[in-house]
């Protein structure tokens, strides 16, 4: 009797520990499924972001890094990349169209705008001659083989004697000159890329506001004296256009009339521009602390017309000029 009493016992114990290893085996294979689990879900999103990468992703960081690509080259991509890369807006508020008639024989730097940052210009150099006028565009890089002016519908039907081929300069950069019916306007241009073998559209403009004053066979605008505007102190809209965006000057501004010539008080969103060009001539500021925003009286050669100005700012790492437009309104005097 206490055998078979003992031999139960060790049944029992036998089958208490048996579950207790199933138990376990079971809350390890509990956690090798939860980690298969996350694995395979990490596995779904790496293969998830790989399925989201298109044609385009790749369109971009080719043509940015000119590597080797295996997408199909398929025309999608002409309708398709400025899903990827971003159309910049070319023209800018107030500005007046300038024609070849307008201005005297000679070569001017100028700027011009692309609407994709693809299509990179480094500097840009306009001729004009004998009432017409062409731009030698500097290429920051080497993947377009030619551009057309017109859309890539009108390039593709062209005869292939109307491409404009790219021209290698004396440093290995490419350019290409580019008719220009008029500054300060959209202009269309198709360009044929190297690797893809396909045309894409672009907008360009070519801004006049770089363009010094002799450049022009009679000035652009009406100064204080055209305008009659008596001697005396006045408040003047002004808008700034130019460089990033984030930078703004007070207006109105305050306007001094003497002697028929006009100057006007800067005051800028910042601290940190240490002098500004104006038609050649650097002006220092005029308030005495430098953690007030900057102040300069700078002259007013004109109103109702972007006028060129450069202004230097310390708050990147090294000082750097940058480019900008002031227009002074002069309905708005008062």
């Amino acid at each position: 009797m206490k055998k078979k009493t003992r031999r139960s016992g060790l049944l029992c114990l036998f089958a208490v520990l048996m579950l207790a290893g199933c138990g376990k085996s079971g809350a390890t294979g509990t956690s090798g499924i939860s980690e298969q689990g996350i694995t395979a879900e990490t596995g779904t999103q790496e293969k998830s972001s790989e399925d989201k990468k298109t044609p385009d992703d790749n369109t971009a960081e080719d043509m940015t890094a000119n590597s080797s690509s295996n997408t199909e080259e398929t025309g999608t991509e002409i309708k398709t990349e400025k899903a990827t890369v971003a159309e910049q807006e070319v023209l800018s508020p107030g500005m007046i169209p300038v024609s070849a008639d307008q201005l005297r024989d000679g070569t001017y730097e100028i700027q011009v705008k692309s609407s994709s940052s693809m299509f990179d210009i480094t500097s840009c150099y306009l001729t004009v001659s004998e009432g017409t006028m062409t731009a030698k565009m500097i290429m920051g890089g080497k993947g377009y083989l030619y551009v057309y002016p017109g859309t890539t519908q009108e390039a593709e039907k062209a005869p292939e004697a109307d491409r404009i081929p790219f021209q290698e300069e004396a440093d290995g950069s490419h350019s290409f000159t580019f008719p220009v019916k008029a500054l300060n306007e959209a202009v269309p241009c198709a360009a044929f890329s190297k690797k893809k073998e396909l045309w894409y559209d672009r907008n360009l403009c070519f801004e006049a506001a770089a363009l010094p004053l002799e450049a022009y066979l009679e000035k652009p605008y009406k100064d204080a004296k055209d305008l009659g505007i008596a001697d005396g102190t006045y408040q003047v809209p002004v808008t700034l256009q130019g460089g990033s965006g984030k930078a703004s000057v007070a207006s109105p501004a305050k306007l001094v009339i003497e002697n028929g010539e006009a100057v006007a008080e800067i005051i800028w969103s910042s601290p940190n521009y240490d002098y500004m060009v104006v038609d050649g001539t650097k002006y220092l500021p005029v308030n005495e602390t430098s953690t007030e925003n900057s102040v300069f009286n700078i002259p007013v050669a004109g109103f109702d017309y972007p006028l060129p100005v450069k202004a230097d700012t310390t708050a990147m790492s090294q000082a750097h000029e940058i480019e900008y437009t002031l227009t002074f309104e002069s309905a708005g005097i008062q």
